[in-house]
C-alpha cells in the first residue's frame, strides 16, 4: 500500500510528519471535548482508467486540508494493482466530518466517480490521538476486504 506523508489540519496542534508517523500525541487545538472521528475510505475502480483521475482529484482536494476547520490531518492512500484508493482522515467531531463531506469539492468528485467503482467507509472513534494506532487499525479494516485479499492470493472468508 502506498500511502501519502502525514497532511496536518488546522486542529493537528504543532504535530509534524515525523511526530505524527511515530505515534507522538499532542494537544490538539480546537479539540475541547469528546472523541476524536477518524474516517477510512476505500474505492476501488471499475477499471485502472479512472484511478489516476480519481488520485489527482484527491491529491487537490488534500491542499485544502489546512485551512479545513475541525481537521485533524490525514492520509491518503492507493494500491495500484487492487485498483483501489481512499483516505484516512482524523476530525475533532462529526459535525467537522459532515462539513467536509458537504464541500462543493468532495461532492463533485463524489458524483464524478460513484458510478465508477465501490466505495465503502468506516468511522472509528478514538479518545486521544495516537497516530501509530489509527494507521493500524485502518489498514487492518482495509485489508479486510475480500477484494485485497484477492489481490494478494489470499483465500476469501466465508461468513
Amino acid at each position: 500500500m502506498l500511502r501519502s506523508g502525514w497532511c496536518q489540519g488546522p486542529a493537528g496542534g504543532s504535530l509534524g510528519d515525523r511526530a505524527a508517523v511515530a505515534g507522538a500525541d499532542s494537544g490538539l487545538r480546537g479539540h475541547r471535548s469528546g472523541p476524536l472521528i477518524v474516517s477510512v475510505t476505500d474505492f476501488t475502480s471499475d477499471s485502472y482508467r479512472a484511478l489516476p483521475g480519481i488520485a489527482r482529484r484527491g491529491f487537490a482536494l488534500r491542499r485544502r486540508w489546512p485551512h479545513l476547520d475541525g481537521a485533524v490531518g490525514m492520509w491518503l492512500w492507493v494500491v495500484p494493482s487492487a485498483r483501489r484508493c481512499g483516505a484516512v482522515s482524523v476530525w475533532t467531531g462529526r459535525q467537522a466530518l459532515a462539513k467536509f463531506v458537504r464541500l462543493p469539492e468532495h461532492v463533485a468528485i463524489m458524483d464524478e466517480y460513484r458510478e465508477r467503482g465501490t466505495t465503502r467507509s468506516v468511522l472509528l472513534e478514538y479518545e486521544n490521538f495516537d497516530a501509530a494506532r489509527i494507521r493500524r487499525d485502518a489498514e487492518a479494516w482495509l485489508m479486510s476486504d475480500d477484494r485485497c485479499r484477492a489481490a494478494r492470493g489470499a483465500p476469501r472468508q466465508s461468513d
